[in-house]
């Protein structure tokens, strides 16, 4: 019971109050909520495939997480590289990554929807819960990283 005990508290420590552990423990913090986004983001779609709802995922579902994941965890890395080394950037680099996030998500889908040609509708609401999920998350980390700077 006390172990139990002793995880809760940690999570607490990390997961709402992990600003007060210095610059090191909010990088990891900011790594790890972006791990349990992910995970929780990822959890719809595997029960709709694994109880056979197959035809509300697109074909290749899994690889369309996996980019706008990938950009998603691009864009969280600069600003975090950004805000050790220069954080007076910090806006800027946020608008730039996201412009090339939406650059090559759109680039993506387009190539995506020639050579699979998915149902539209499927298609537009698996991207959209990607796309808009995720940049949801790049938002509410931009919003703690400046709430945290004054």
């Amino acid at each position: 019971m006390g172990n139990c005990r002793f995880i809760i508290n940690w999570c607490f420590c990390f997961f709402i109050s992990g600003d007060k552990g210095g610059k090191k423990l909010k990088k990891i913090t900011v790594y790890l909520r972006f791990v349990v986004f992910i995970l929780l983001l990822a959890a719809p779609p595997y029960v709709l495939q694994s109880i056979g709802k197959i035809t509300w995922l697109v074909p290749k579902f899994w690889a369309l997480f996996f980019l706008i994941t990938v950009f998603t965890f691009m864009v969280i890395a600069a600003l975090g590289l950004v805000q050790r080394v220069k954080p007076g950037l910090y806006a800027q680099t946020f608008l730039a990554t996201t412009v090339v996030k939406m650059l090559g998500c759109m680039a993506f889908a387009l190539v995506f929807v020639s050579k699979i040609h998915p149902d539209h509708g499927v298609f537009l609401a698996n991207f959209c819960y990607l796309y808009f999920l995720n940049t949801a998350f790049e938002v509410y980390v931009l919003l703690c990283n400046l709430r945290n700077q004054n």
